[in-house]
């Protein structure tokens, strides 16, 4: 089975092909869950064990998801379900249950209205920027769902980032971000940062970039640099751009339990460099980057094949997401981030009037 290491929401992005994307966006249309056929689902089951074995980020605990799969197939656990989306559910939790990563699941077939089988979930990038504006005098706001890395959202980002550029403090709202990849980010950083910054870094297993090639695309913001035996390792830079009053606002990321994958990776490299502060919940928890694994029969996978980390402590945020600076309820973190803007009045007002 092949593994695609690309942006799980572009055919054909002109980005970094890291795919981060945790939690499920509303279908573009509501699709049929597909039925229960047993001698496809111990097809599909035999398949993400391989896959796993080979692909996956730590190559100890691929071993133990592969054991427990073909363990349970041989057992019959695998034999009756009442459809393709409950056979789906039980293998991704007892894989969770093997160890827990944020990304890993398996993906049911579903059926259109035509009885085709279609992937189980489709985003839209044309909702990545929910909303954007002057939020307040001298305060710009701008709200995200996720990163598409697609030049539409690009040009948008670009535009908003020009028009407010003189703003005194920018608030980027993330509690509804559920992932994407990193072109976004390498928008948005060149006007937030002074000098050549690290932000965080990337392990990918070796076995992986040597059979497919590398799933992070060789940019001038992603840089190779020496690791440990097994992996590749990266580091994500920040490099400046044109020089605007951006450089010196004050920055607020609003953050909730929903903000996962992408948005944690954009979170974290502005909290740990304090370009940003951090306003709202501890968030999703889902730090390892990898693609999806076609397993035959409509049924997919996304396997995890690298992780994202902090350069200064070597952890990584999988199953315990990012605390924010300033802990509050995430429906609470706008009124909060006006607050430290200077700004009085009601939030949920001062965004419906937004310009």
């Amino acid at each position: 089975m092949r593994l695609s290491l690309t942006l799980l929401l572009t055919a054909a992005a002109p980005f970094p092909s890291v795919a981060q994307t945790a939690v499920p966006a509303t279908p573009l249309q509501a699709p049929v869950v597909a039925p229960f056929v047993k001698a496809e689902a111990e097809s599909v089951v035999s398949a993400l064990a391989k896959q796993l074995e080979e692909d996956y980020v730590f190559p100890d605990i691929a071993k133990r998801y592969a054991t427990m799969l073909r363990s349970n197939l041989a057992a019959g656990k695998y034999s009756s379900f009442a459809d393709a989306g409950a056979f789906a559910k039980q293998v991704s939790e007892d894989l969770a249950a093997v160890h827990p990563d944020g990304h890993l699941d398996l993906k049911p077939p579903r059926l259109d209205k035509g009885g085709e089988r279609r992937p189980s979930r489709s985003l839209d990038p044309s909702k990545a920027i929910t909303r954007s504006g002057w939020i307040a005098p001298g305060v710009a706001y701008i709200g995200f769902e996720l990163f598409p890395s697609d030049e539409a959202t690009a040009a948008r980002l670009r535009t908003f980032l020009e028009q407010h550029k003189d703003a005194k403090t920018l608030i980027l709202d993330a509690r509804a971000h559920h992932g994407g990849g990193l072109g976004e980010m390498d928008v948005i950083f060149p006007y937030l940062f002074a000098t050549p910054t690290e932000l965080v870094r990337m392990d990918t297993r070796v076995s992986v970039e040597q059979r497919m090639g590398s799933p992070v695309a060789d940019i001038p913001t992603v840089r190779k640099m020496d690791g440990p035996e097994g992996v590749v390792r990266r580091a994500h830079w920040a490099t400046p751009g044109a020089v605007t009053p951006l450089r010196e606002a004050k920055v607020f990321v609003l953050t909730s339990k929903k903000t996962a994958s992408a948005a944690e990776h954009f979170a974290l490299s502005l909290k740990r460099t304090g370009r940003a502060t951090l306003i709202g919940e501890t968030t999703y928890g889902a730090g390892n980057y990898g693609g999806l694994a076609d397993l035959g029969h409509g049924y997919s996978a996304f396997i995890p094949v690298g992780r994202t980390f902090d350069p200064d402590t070597g952890e990584g945020w999988d199953g315990v997401g990012i605390k924010p600076d300033v802990a509050v309820a995430a429906d609470e973190a706008l009124d909060e981030a006006l607050k430290r803007a200077g700004v009085s009045g009601d939030a949920k007002l001062a965004l419906a009037n937004l310009r």
